[in-house]
């Protein structure tokens, strides 16, 4: 009997290291959501300075107006964001960093999780994401291999996986048809032209793929 036992419980190890999909992730309660590694997490844009200034150049739904987004990472440890920050530039934190100065601005979060069809994708963007760490910001949005701005930071975690797509970048205003006010005093100030057109990618058009799915917003019910 016992050898039995001992046969049945090895099959079982052999199954679930084997046959189940090595991207079966353990959902963790994190506010009012179940989440997991690999969700992103975006918060909200506001309506003046740069936050401001992101959204009326790339807002493409009515519910999604997004001015950054970063990778959750749940470890033995806690709950990690893997993004690149204006602030700190490519880092791992807590999440609950993130949170709590969302908040202090009265910004709000929302979270995605991938299709179950791309999920096998996220062990690899993970350790992709990994690498990135400890570049500057990107304060130019210009694509180099030097810095990272939040959404080229995602987009290159998961580019093996082809999960996002890069596109020509855009900083005309829709009302009007001409580049921004803030953009173009923005890159005034950089001294350089206005990147119009330039392969890229924005908060918004990365919560748009088709790849993603909402789970909803964060702290609220």
């Amino acid at each position: 009997m016992k050898k039995l036992l001992k046969l049945i419980a090895i099959n079982l190890y052999l199954f679930l290291f084997f046959v189940l999909p090595a991207h079966a992730q353990e959902k963790v309660s994190f506010y009012n959501l179940r989440i997991q590694t690999g969700d992103l997490i975006f918060v909200g844009a506001k309506q003046d300075q740069l936050s401001g200034a992101i959204n009326r150049v790339t807002q493409r739904e009515e519910n999604a107006s997004f001015d950054h987004v970063g990778i959750i990472e749940v470890s033995e440890t806690g709950i990690y964001i893997l993004h690149a920050s204006p602030e700190k530039g490519s880092v791992r934190e807590p999440l609950d960093s993130l949170v709590n100065q969302s908040k202090s601005k009265n910004k709000k979060l929302a979270v995605y999780r991938l299709a179950k069809e791309v999920q096998p994708s996220i062990s690899g963007a993970i350790i992709s994401a990994k690498t990135l760490l400890g570049k500057p910001y990107n304060w130019s949005y210009v694509l180099n291999d030097t810095s990272l701005y939040c959404s080229d930071f995602v987009e290159r975690a998961f580019r093996d996986a082809k999960i996002f797509e890069l596109e020509p970048m855009t900083f005309k205003d829709p009302k009007t048809g001409e580049i921004d006010t803030y953009w173009a005093e923005f890159y005034t100030k950089l001294g350089m032209e206005v990147p119009e057109g330039k392969a890229g990618c924005n908060p918004n058009g990365l919560a748009g793929s088709r790849h993603l799915v909402r789970l909803g917003k964060l702290y609220e019910k």
